[in-house]
Protein backbone atom coordinates (compact mmCIF):
# COMPACT_ATOMS: atom_id res chain seq x y z
CA UNK A 1 0.00 0.00 0.00
CA UNK A 2 1.13 3.34 -0.83
CA UNK A 3 2.04 6.25 1.06
CA UNK A 4 -0.88 8.15 -0.33
CA UNK A 5 -3.12 5.53 1.03
CA UNK A 6 -2.82 6.35 4.45
CA UNK A 7 -2.98 10.40 3.96
CA UNK A 8 -6.95 12.03 4.03
CA UNK A 9 -8.79 13.04 0.73
CA UNK A 10 -8.29 16.99 0.43
CA UNK A 11 -11.11 18.90 0.78
CA UNK A 12 -13.28 20.28 -1.63
CA UNK A 13 -12.58 23.49 -0.50
CA UNK A 14 -14.18 25.57 -3.20
CA UNK A 15 -17.31 23.61 -3.28
CA UNK A 16 -17.34 23.70 0.60
CA UNK A 17 -16.33 27.79 0.40
CA UNK A 18 -19.08 28.38 -2.00
CA UNK A 19 -21.82 26.21 0.45
CA UNK A 20 -20.12 28.52 3.54
CA UNK A 21 -21.03 31.85 1.39
CA UNK A 22 -24.33 30.62 1.07
CA UNK A 23 -24.56 30.66 4.93
CA UNK A 24 -23.23 33.70 5.49
CA UNK A 25 -25.55 34.93 2.95
CA UNK A 26 -28.51 33.76 4.71
CA UNK A 27 -28.25 34.96 8.21
CA UNK A 28 -26.97 38.70 7.03
CA UNK A 29 -30.11 38.16 4.70
CA UNK A 30 -32.39 37.26 7.71
CA UNK A 31 -30.67 39.62 10.64
CA UNK A 32 -29.84 42.77 8.97
CA UNK A 33 -32.50 45.00 9.31
CA UNK A 34 -31.87 44.26 13.13
CA UNK A 35 -29.04 46.81 12.09
CA UNK A 36 -30.68 49.06 10.03
CA UNK A 37 -33.88 50.01 12.29
CA UNK A 38 -33.53 53.47 12.25
CA UNK A 39 -32.74 53.96 8.44
CA UNK A 40 -35.44 51.68 7.72
CA UNK A 41 -38.08 52.89 9.96
CA UNK A 42 -37.63 56.32 7.54
CA UNK A 43 -37.54 54.71 4.89
CA UNK A 44 -40.54 52.69 5.27
CA UNK A 45 -42.44 54.87 7.47
CA UNK A 46 -42.70 52.31 10.09
CA UNK A 47 -42.04 52.20 13.68
CA UNK A 48 -38.93 50.29 14.76
CA UNK A 49 -41.07 47.51 16.00
CA UNK A 50 -42.85 47.25 12.95
CA UNK A 51 -39.40 47.11 11.28
CA UNK A 52 -38.08 44.18 13.63
CA UNK A 53 -41.17 41.97 12.63
CA UNK A 54 -39.26 42.38 9.65
CA UNK A 55 -37.20 39.52 10.93
CA UNK A 56 -40.19 38.15 12.91
CA UNK A 57 -41.78 37.50 9.02
CA UNK A 58 -38.71 36.03 7.38
CA UNK A 59 -38.15 33.65 10.36
CA UNK A 60 -41.90 32.73 11.08
CA UNK A 61 -41.35 31.63 6.56
CA UNK A 62 -38.47 29.77 7.35
CA UNK A 63 -39.85 28.12 10.51
CA UNK A 64 -43.40 27.08 8.38
CA UNK A 65 -41.87 26.13 5.01
CA UNK A 66 -38.50 24.44 6.10
CA UNK A 67 -39.93 20.76 6.56
CA UNK A 68 -42.72 20.72 3.92
CA UNK A 69 -40.30 22.41 1.07
CA UNK A 70 -37.59 20.08 2.06
CA UNK A 71 -39.70 17.08 1.67
CA UNK A 72 -41.35 18.02 -1.42
CA UNK A 73 -38.15 18.95 -3.63
CA UNK A 74 -36.17 16.02 -1.61
CA UNK A 75 -36.68 14.09 -5.37
CA UNK A 76 -34.62 16.44 -7.17
CA UNK A 77 -31.42 17.06 -7.77
CA UNK A 78 -29.36 19.18 -5.34
CA UNK A 79 -27.48 21.52 -7.25
CA UNK A 80 -30.11 22.89 -9.10
CA UNK A 81 -32.49 23.25 -5.94
CA UNK A 82 -29.24 25.36 -4.41
CA UNK A 83 -28.73 27.66 -7.69
CA UNK A 84 -32.68 28.34 -7.23
CA UNK A 85 -32.85 29.54 -3.64
CA UNK A 86 -29.73 31.48 -4.50
CA UNK A 87 -31.62 32.78 -7.01
CA UNK A 88 -34.61 33.92 -4.89
CA UNK A 89 -32.68 35.55 -1.97
CA UNK A 90 -30.96 37.70 -4.99
CA UNK A 91 -34.74 38.40 -6.48
CA UNK A 92 -36.10 39.08 -2.94
CA UNK A 93 -33.43 41.20 -1.59
CA UNK A 94 -33.49 43.18 -4.59
CA UNK A 95 -37.27 43.97 -4.49
CA UNK A 96 -36.52 44.45 -0.52
CA UNK A 97 -33.81 47.36 -2.20
CA UNK A 98 -36.04 49.30 -4.41
CA UNK A 99 -39.39 49.02 -2.40
CA UNK A 100 -40.98 52.25 -0.49
CA UNK A 101 -43.66 50.35 0.72
CA UNK A 102 -43.68 48.59 4.58
CA UNK A 103 -46.38 45.88 3.42
CA UNK A 104 -44.40 44.79 0.17
CA UNK A 105 -41.14 44.58 1.72
CA UNK A 106 -42.49 42.60 4.37
CA UNK A 107 -44.26 40.03 1.50
CA UNK A 108 -39.95 39.94 0.36
CA UNK A 109 -39.02 39.24 3.95
CA UNK A 110 -41.66 36.27 3.78
CA UNK A 111 -40.56 34.66 0.66
CA UNK A 112 -36.91 35.30 1.43
CA UNK A 113 -37.73 33.67 4.79
CA UNK A 114 -38.78 30.53 2.49
CA UNK A 115 -35.60 30.44 0.68
CA UNK A 116 -33.92 30.17 3.95
CA UNK A 117 -35.97 27.84 5.57
CA UNK A 118 -35.09 25.39 2.43
CA UNK A 119 -31.76 26.05 2.28
CA UNK A 120 -30.74 25.67 5.88
CA UNK A 121 -32.41 21.94 5.43
CA UNK A 122 -30.09 21.41 3.00
CA UNK A 123 -26.64 23.02 3.29
CA UNK A 124 -25.33 20.05 6.21
CA UNK A 125 -25.97 17.52 4.00
CA UNK A 126 -24.96 18.78 1.06
CA UNK A 127 -21.21 19.17 2.75
CA UNK A 128 -21.55 15.40 4.37
CA UNK A 129 -22.31 14.33 1.07
CA UNK A 130 -18.93 16.64 -0.97
CA UNK A 131 -16.47 14.44 1.04
CA UNK A 132 -15.46 11.09 2.74
CA UNK A 133 -17.04 9.85 6.18
CA UNK A 134 -14.00 10.58 8.05
CA UNK A 135 -13.86 14.74 7.14
CA UNK A 136 -17.65 15.31 7.06
CA UNK A 137 -17.02 16.75 10.79
CA UNK A 138 -14.37 19.30 9.56
CA UNK A 139 -16.68 20.17 6.14
CA UNK A 140 -19.48 20.78 8.01
CA UNK A 141 -17.81 22.80 10.28
CA UNK A 142 -16.49 24.86 7.59
CA UNK A 143 -19.99 25.47 5.90
CA UNK A 144 -21.51 26.75 9.51
CA UNK A 145 -18.65 29.19 10.07
CA UNK A 146 -20.79 31.48 7.61
CA UNK A 147 -23.03 32.01 10.47
CA UNK A 148 -20.11 33.13 12.87
CA UNK A 149 -18.86 35.22 9.62
CA UNK A 150 -21.94 36.67 9.44
CA UNK A 151 -22.66 38.24 12.55
CA UNK A 152 -18.70 39.11 13.18
CA UNK A 153 -18.01 40.45 9.81
CA UNK A 154 -21.67 40.50 7.21
CA UNK A 155 -24.01 42.73 9.52
CA UNK A 156 -21.68 44.75 11.06
CA UNK A 157 -20.30 45.42 7.62
CA UNK A 158 -23.83 46.34 6.11
CA UNK A 159 -24.84 48.40 8.90
CA UNK A 160 -21.61 50.53 8.07
CA UNK A 161 -22.41 49.92 4.04
CA UNK A 162 -25.78 51.40 5.17
CA UNK A 163 -24.65 54.28 6.98
CA UNK A 164 -22.21 55.36 4.13
CA UNK A 165 -24.56 54.98 1.37
CA UNK A 166 -27.70 54.08 2.46
CA UNK A 167 -29.99 50.70 3.51
CA UNK A 168 -30.48 50.00 -0.11
CA UNK A 169 -26.76 49.96 -0.78
CA UNK A 170 -26.93 47.29 1.63
CA UNK A 171 -29.30 44.95 -0.07
CA UNK A 172 -28.14 46.01 -3.46
CA UNK A 173 -24.88 44.30 -2.38
CA UNK A 174 -26.87 41.49 -1.12
CA UNK A 175 -28.27 41.21 -4.30
CA UNK A 176 -25.25 41.01 -6.23
CA UNK A 177 -23.38 38.30 -3.94
CA UNK A 178 -26.09 36.27 -4.31
CA UNK A 179 -26.24 36.01 -8.22
CA UNK A 180 -22.32 35.72 -8.21
CA UNK A 181 -22.63 32.76 -5.86
CA UNK A 182 -25.21 31.02 -7.41
CA UNK A 183 -22.49 31.35 -10.62
CA UNK A 184 -20.32 29.72 -8.26
CA UNK A 185 -22.32 26.77 -7.14
CA UNK A 186 -23.03 26.23 -10.49
CA UNK A 187 -19.33 26.31 -11.34
CA UNK A 188 -17.92 24.52 -8.74
CA UNK A 189 -19.93 22.80 -6.41
CA UNK A 190 -20.96 19.01 -7.63
CA UNK A 191 -24.63 18.00 -8.18
CA UNK A 192 -26.12 14.77 -6.07
CA UNK A 193 -29.18 13.17 -6.75
CA UNK A 194 -32.45 13.33 -5.32
CA UNK A 195 -32.98 11.36 -2.27
CA UNK A 196 -35.42 8.60 -2.25
CA UNK A 197 -38.56 8.78 0.14
CA UNK A 198 -37.96 5.17 1.83
CA UNK A 199 -34.73 6.55 3.44
CA UNK A 200 -36.28 8.92 5.72
CA UNK A 201 -37.71 8.05 9.00
CA UNK A 202 -40.97 9.85 10.14
CA UNK A 203 -40.51 12.71 11.92
CA UNK A 204 -43.07 11.26 14.94
CA UNK A 205 -40.57 8.42 15.42
CA UNK A 206 -37.78 10.94 15.54
CA UNK A 207 -39.58 13.73 18.01
CA UNK A 208 -40.48 10.90 20.75
CA UNK A 209 -37.11 9.02 21.52
CA UNK A 210 -35.97 10.66 24.81
CA UNK A 211 -34.02 14.01 25.27
CA UNK A 212 -35.17 15.15 21.76
CA UNK A 213 -38.21 17.57 22.94
CA UNK A 214 -36.24 18.60 25.73
CA UNK A 215 -33.16 19.45 23.18
CA UNK A 216 -36.08 21.47 21.10
CA UNK A 217 -37.48 23.13 23.68
CA UNK A 218 -34.28 24.56 24.96
CA UNK A 219 -33.25 25.46 21.68
CA UNK A 220 -36.05 27.27 21.15
CA UNK A 221 -36.33 28.86 25.12
CA UNK A 222 -32.66 30.37 23.95
CA UNK A 223 -32.88 31.75 20.95
CA UNK A 224 -36.43 33.52 21.76
CA UNK A 225 -34.47 35.05 24.53
CA UNK A 226 -31.56 36.13 22.54
CA UNK A 227 -33.78 36.87 19.69
CA UNK A 228 -35.84 39.14 21.50
CA UNK A 229 -32.74 41.29 22.47
CA UNK A 230 -30.76 41.16 19.60
CA UNK A 231 -33.04 42.18 17.08
CA UNK A 232 -33.78 45.74 19.02
CA UNK A 233 -29.76 46.12 19.35
CA UNK A 234 -29.82 49.46 17.80
CA UNK A 235 -31.81 51.18 20.41
CA UNK A 236 -30.21 49.38 23.07
CA UNK A 237 -26.94 50.89 21.66
CA UNK A 238 -28.61 54.62 22.12
CA UNK A 239 -29.83 54.02 25.52
CA UNK A 240 -26.28 54.17 26.42
CA UNK A 241 -25.42 57.12 24.42
CA UNK A 242 -23.24 55.96 22.15
CA UNK A 243 -25.16 55.71 19.05
CA UNK A 244 -22.20 53.11 17.40
CA UNK A 245 -24.91 49.79 16.54
CA UNK A 246 -22.16 48.80 14.11
CA UNK A 247 -19.25 48.79 16.72
CA UNK A 248 -21.90 46.89 19.24
CA UNK A 249 -22.46 44.42 16.31
CA UNK A 250 -19.20 44.08 15.76
CA UNK A 251 -17.66 43.52 19.61
CA UNK A 252 -20.97 40.75 19.51
CA UNK A 253 -19.56 39.32 15.71
CA UNK A 254 -15.99 38.95 17.13
CA UNK A 255 -16.92 37.40 20.61
CA UNK A 256 -18.46 35.04 18.42
CA UNK A 257 -15.45 33.76 16.82
CA UNK A 258 -13.89 33.22 20.65
CA UNK A 259 -16.90 31.30 21.99
CA UNK A 260 -16.69 28.77 19.04
CA UNK A 261 -12.87 28.68 19.12
CA UNK A 262 -13.66 27.72 23.12
CA UNK A 263 -16.37 25.28 22.54
CA UNK A 264 -14.53 23.59 19.84
CA UNK A 265 -11.58 22.66 21.68
CA UNK A 266 -13.42 21.25 24.98
CA UNK A 267 -16.74 20.10 23.47
CA UNK A 268 -16.09 16.51 22.95
CA UNK A 269 -14.92 16.29 27.05
CA UNK A 270 -16.91 18.27 28.57
CA UNK A 271 -20.44 19.22 26.52
CA UNK A 272 -23.02 19.31 29.71
CA UNK A 273 -20.34 21.89 32.04
CA UNK A 274 -20.23 24.00 28.92
CA UNK A 275 -22.76 24.58 27.94
CA UNK A 276 -24.51 25.21 31.34
CA UNK A 277 -21.35 27.64 31.74
CA UNK A 278 -22.23 29.01 28.53
CA UNK A 279 -25.91 29.45 29.35
CA UNK A 280 -25.08 31.07 32.61
CA UNK A 281 -22.72 33.75 31.46
CA UNK A 282 -25.79 34.88 28.48
CA UNK A 283 -28.00 35.23 31.64
CA UNK A 284 -25.68 37.17 33.43
CA UNK A 285 -24.87 39.20 30.96
CA UNK A 286 -29.07 39.81 30.52
CA UNK A 287 -28.64 40.43 34.13
CA UNK A 288 -25.76 43.67 33.38
CA UNK A 289 -27.73 45.02 30.42
CA UNK A 290 -31.08 45.21 32.51
CA UNK A 291 -28.97 46.93 35.57
CA UNK A 292 -26.69 49.47 33.86
CA UNK A 293 -26.93 48.64 30.11
CA UNK A 294 -27.04 52.47 29.86
CA UNK A 295 -23.11 52.90 30.90
CA UNK A 296 -21.33 52.43 27.63
CA UNK A 297 -18.54 50.17 29.26
CA UNK A 298 -21.54 47.50 30.68
CA UNK A 299 -22.96 47.54 27.56
CA UNK A 300 -19.99 46.97 25.61
CA UNK A 301 -18.58 44.44 28.35
CA UNK A 302 -21.99 42.56 28.63
CA UNK A 303 -22.50 42.30 24.87
CA UNK A 304 -18.93 40.40 24.80
CA UNK A 305 -19.34 38.14 27.33
CA UNK A 306 -23.06 37.69 25.65
CA UNK A 307 -21.26 37.01 22.31
CA UNK A 308 -18.51 34.69 23.70
CA UNK A 309 -21.02 32.50 25.35
CA UNK A 310 -23.74 32.40 22.69
CA UNK A 311 -21.33 31.23 19.96
CA UNK A 312 -21.12 27.79 20.82
CA UNK A 313 -24.61 27.02 21.87
CA UNK A 314 -25.64 26.09 18.94
CA UNK A 315 -23.20 23.85 18.30
CA UNK A 316 -23.71 22.31 21.83
CA UNK A 317 -27.42 22.06 21.19
CA UNK A 318 -27.16 20.49 17.48
CA UNK A 319 -24.38 17.77 19.10
CA UNK A 320 -26.76 17.27 22.03
CA UNK A 321 -29.54 16.62 19.42
CA UNK A 322 -27.59 14.12 17.05
CA UNK A 323 -25.94 11.85 20.27
CA UNK A 324 -30.19 11.77 20.91
CA UNK A 325 -31.16 10.96 17.32
CA UNK A 326 -28.44 8.79 16.82
CA UNK A 327 -26.94 9.13 13.16
CA UNK A 328 -29.44 7.23 10.74
CA UNK A 329 -31.65 10.02 11.73
CA UNK A 330 -29.49 12.99 12.42
CA UNK A 331 -30.97 14.88 9.39
CA UNK A 332 -34.40 14.65 10.54
CA UNK A 333 -33.63 15.59 13.62
CA UNK A 334 -31.51 18.43 12.45
CA UNK A 335 -34.62 19.50 9.85
CA UNK A 336 -36.65 19.79 12.74
CA UNK A 337 -34.11 22.31 14.75
CA UNK A 338 -33.97 24.21 11.77
CA UNK A 339 -37.58 24.90 12.41
CA UNK A 340 -37.52 25.26 16.11
CA UNK A 341 -34.54 27.46 15.52
CA UNK A 342 -36.94 29.81 13.07
CA UNK A 343 -39.84 30.01 15.63
CA UNK A 344 -37.48 31.00 18.64
CA UNK A 345 -36.17 34.01 16.64
CA UNK A 346 -39.88 34.73 15.51
CA UNK A 347 -40.69 34.45 18.69
CA UNK A 348 -37.97 36.33 20.21
CA UNK A 349 -38.30 39.39 18.13
CA UNK A 350 -42.12 39.84 17.86
CA UNK A 351 -41.89 39.96 21.24
CA UNK A 352 -39.17 42.26 21.47
CA UNK A 353 -40.85 44.44 19.02
CA UNK A 354 -44.40 44.25 21.27
CA UNK A 355 -41.99 44.63 25.01
CA UNK A 356 -40.35 47.94 22.81
CA UNK A 357 -43.57 49.65 21.53
CA UNK A 358 -45.24 49.07 25.06
CA UNK A 359 -42.54 48.92 27.73
CA UNK A 360 -39.77 50.41 26.38
CA UNK A 361 -36.72 49.45 25.02
CA UNK A 362 -34.71 48.97 28.32
CA UNK A 363 -37.00 46.33 30.01
CA UNK A 364 -36.11 44.21 26.72
CA UNK A 365 -33.21 42.07 28.94
CA UNK A 366 -35.67 41.81 31.87
CA UNK A 367 -37.97 40.26 28.90
CA UNK A 368 -35.04 37.56 27.87
CA UNK A 369 -33.47 37.22 31.85
CA UNK A 370 -36.77 34.52 33.04
CA UNK A 371 -36.31 32.78 28.96
CA UNK A 372 -32.70 32.29 29.68
CA UNK A 373 -33.03 31.20 33.27
CA UNK A 374 -35.72 27.97 32.50
CA UNK A 375 -33.61 27.33 29.63
CA UNK A 376 -30.39 26.67 32.19
CA UNK A 377 -32.56 25.35 34.51
CA UNK A 378 -33.78 22.85 31.74
CA UNK A 379 -30.68 21.87 31.21
CA UNK A 380 -29.47 21.34 34.73
CA UNK A 381 -32.54 18.42 35.28
CA UNK A 382 -31.96 16.74 32.15
CA UNK A 383 -28.72 14.94 32.61
CA UNK A 384 -29.80 11.68 31.84
CA UNK A 385 -31.58 11.65 28.05
CA UNK A 386 -31.40 14.89 26.75
CA UNK A 387 -27.86 16.53 28.63
CA UNK A 388 -26.01 13.67 30.41
CA UNK A 389 -22.46 14.32 31.48
CA UNK A 390 -20.83 11.75 29.42
CA UNK A 391 -22.69 11.23 26.23
CA UNK A 392 -21.40 9.11 23.37
CA UNK A 393 -19.18 10.47 20.75
CA UNK A 394 -21.14 12.25 18.37
CA UNK A 395 -21.11 9.99 14.92
CA UNK A 396 -20.87 11.80 11.61
CA UNK A 397 -23.83 13.01 9.55
CA UNK A 398 -24.84 10.71 7.10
Amino acid sequence: MSTSDHLPARLPWAGLLALFAAAFLAVTTELLPAGLLPQLSEGLNASEGQIGFLVTGYAVASCLTAIPVTAALRRLPRRPVLIAVLAGFALFNLVTALSSSYLLTFATRLLAGVMGGTLWAMLVGYAARMVPPERRGRAITIVSAGITVALCLGIPAGTALAGAFGWRAAFITLTLLAAALAAWVRWKVPDHPGEAPTVRSPLRTVVTRPGIRMVLTVTVLVLLGHQAVYTYIAPLTELSGTGRTGLVLLVFGLSTVAGIWLVGTVIDRYPRPVLLAALALITLAMLALGLAGQTQAVLLIATACWGVAFGGVPTLLQAALVNASGAADADVATSMQTTVYNLGIAAGSLTGGLVLETSGVDALPWTALPLLTVALLAVIAARRRAFPPHPTPVPALA
